[in-house]
């Protein structure tokens, strides 16, 4: 599962959320990092007050965090709580990058591949000396024991997709439709076939809600706002019958005119995991079906704190 961090909520509520789903028997936790919590000083605290769950940290901005830093990170995290700490790497945003870190963002895709291999080259405890195009580390290797993390890429457009196919433990996708989700696994499985390498899992995050409350539906709707204007996302919401608000997107209007054009229901049916537990039952077997591995729920909060109902109703489905 992953946590929403959502920003209409007190930012205490993640370790809420973090301890109902280790109650629970939930097997990994994803952890991002957004406007609030160091994202790695927050799994260490989820870490240290629950036994059994495993972090998975990230998607971090290669542009903003250098390799050595997620390696030694990762390291410190997991010698702490005292089990492996995986992460994921991605390319973010303008917003994040260039507004909020003052760094450039150039070069993102090459970038990701380069951060890749060294990142993953460090966890496993080896020296690395890299002299890439848009990074260079030499001479460090970790000095706390290698956290056995797996590397995941965050990845949509189709040349990150052929990348992380190629070279990833894991691919980690954000809020697709079915057929989009169906779309991107036949890619990858093909990728992964021409690398000469097995498909690597596919993991989705979707923000899910049983029996949700017009709150719920607000909350997990609002975070969608971003994406309707967004290269290939668009794309995939004109496909789902939504041309007319991606068209009003784009001529970014204010936040709130774009909102209220918003249909809640409609945009959840699509893009997120919502209804009755039979319901996200056949929501879940339709990604399944699509070719995805992991279904990473995000439990919205808003009308149900900390997310504890919908966990405990997806839990006894597995």
């Amino acid at each position: 599962m992953t946590l929403g961090l959502w920003q209409d909520r007190p930012a205490e509520e993640a370790l809420e959320t973090a301890a109902a789903a280790d109650r629970l028997g939930y097997s990994e936790l994803w952890i991002g990092e957004m406007a609030t919590y160091d994202a790695f000083s927050l799994a260490t605290a989820i870490g240290l007050q629950n036994k059994r769950i495993t972090p998975a940290v990230g998607p971090f901005a290669v542009s903003v965090r250098t390799p050595v830093n997620v390696a030694v990170s990762a390291a410190t995290a997991s010698s702490l709580i005292g089990r492996p700490v995986n992460i994921a790497l991605g390319t973010s945003s303008n917003v994040v990058v260039t507004e909020w870190h003052g760094q450039p963002r150039e070069k993102p895709a090459k970038r990701l591949e380069e951060a890749t291999e060294v990142v993953s080259r460090l966890l496993k405890g080896e020296k690395v000396d890299f002299d890439g195009e848009t990074l260079h580390t030499k001479g460090y290797h970790l000095r706390l024991p290698s956290p056995g993390s797996s590397v995941a890429v965050a990845a949509f457009g189709p040349r990150a997709i052929n990348f992380a196919a190629a070279n990833a433990d894991r691919v980690l996708l954000n809020m697709v439709t079915v057929e989009s989700a169906r779309r991107l696994c036949d890619q990858i499985a093909a990728a992964a076939k021409a690398a000469g390498r097995p498909k690597p899992p596919v993991a989705l995050w979707l923000a899910t809600s049983v029996d949700p409350t017009p709150e719920d539906l607000k909350q997990m709707i609002r975070s969608k706002t971003g994406y309707l204007a967004a290269p290939g996302y668009s794309d995939m919401f004109i496909e789902a019958g939504f041309g007319d608000l991606v068209a009003l997107a784009k001529t970014r209007p204010h936040p709130k005119e774009l909102r209220a054009a918003m249909p809640d229901a409609e945009l959840a049916a699509v893009t997120c995991i919502t209804g009755s537990i039979g319901d996200v039952e056949s929501r879940i077997s339709a990604y399944f079906d699509a070719g995805v591995d992991e279904i990473c729920i995000v439990p919205t909060t808003a009308g149900d704190p900390g997310g504890v109902r919908t966990l405990t109703e997806i839990s006894k489905l597995l």
